[in-house]
């Protein structure tokens, strides 16, 4: 399976990174970043740039990909993980990073290969209805519904709730590492105790890898739904 990568800087990218190098079914990847080198080169434990299964592709432009989409040609699946808190950007900011950036990379992407199947990373809490008075529910949910009917052969949300980082990977947030920090004697009890809540950055870079190959009866995947792909993918 070839796919492409948005957000390999993210905790959430990074976790599905190394899950694409260490999957023997994966045999390419297509790391779309702003900047030359932003890729990492290790995540964790595990070396990127060794497996020689990365490529990056730099796209100046998040907003336009219409210079880069021939690339995306061949490819069977788009994992995409590019996210944002609301407090770490401006009111404005937060829905051109949060719709506008995976709206155009969805064109893009559709124009160059309607056959891929879309895996994206939403948020629990995100309202589809597009009516909540909460501004990050409703922008989630208008970016689902906008992945959702893009055109793309398969697409899937996915609606995480709490995530654990593992094998070394850390989150860019300053607080987030904090909080992480304090509670991380806690969090193996997590997984094990509230799988229908909690998963870890190993957990969904593995379901979103199986989602994109087997297909979900669904298409919007709750925290549990996640958990069970996981387990089932880790058997």
């Amino acid at each position: 399976m070839r796919v492409v990568l948005f957000g390999a800087t993210g905790m959430v990218g990074q976790g599905v990174l190394r899950e694409c190098v260490r999957d023997a079914g994966v045999t390419e990847v297509l790391s779309v970043v702003r900047k030359p080198g932003a890729t990492p080169s290790r995540v964790g434990d595990t070396d990127v740039a060794a497996s020689g299964k990365v490529r990056e592709l730099v796209a100046p432009d998040f907003f336009d990909f219409s210079g880069v989409e021939y690339e995306f040609a061949g490819f069977d699946a788009c994992f995409f993980a590019i996210g944002v808190s609301t407090f770490a950007v401006k009111a404005e900011e937060y829905p051109k990073i949060t719709r506008d950036i995976p709206v155009a990379a969805a064109r893009s992407l559709v124009r160059a290969n309607p056959d891929m199947t879309m895996v994206f990373v939403s948020a629990h809490g995100a309202d589809e209805t597009e009516t909540s008075s909460a501004m990050w529910k409703r922008v989630k949910g208008e970016t689902e519904n906008e992945m959702l009917r893009a055109g793309f052969a398969r697409a899937f949300v996915l609606r995480p709730l709490g995530i654990v980082p593992m094998h070394g990977i850390q989150s860019r947030t300053g607080l987030y590492r904090a909080v992480y920090g304090m509670m991380r004697p806690l969090l193996p009890a997590l997984l094990r105790s509230l799988p229908r809540y909690v998963t870890s950055t190993e957990g969904l870079g593995r379901a979103m890898i199986a989602i994109a190959r087997n297909g979900y009866p669904k298409q919007r995947l709750e925290a549990a739904d996640i958990s069970a792909v996981a387990r089932d993918a880790s058997a």
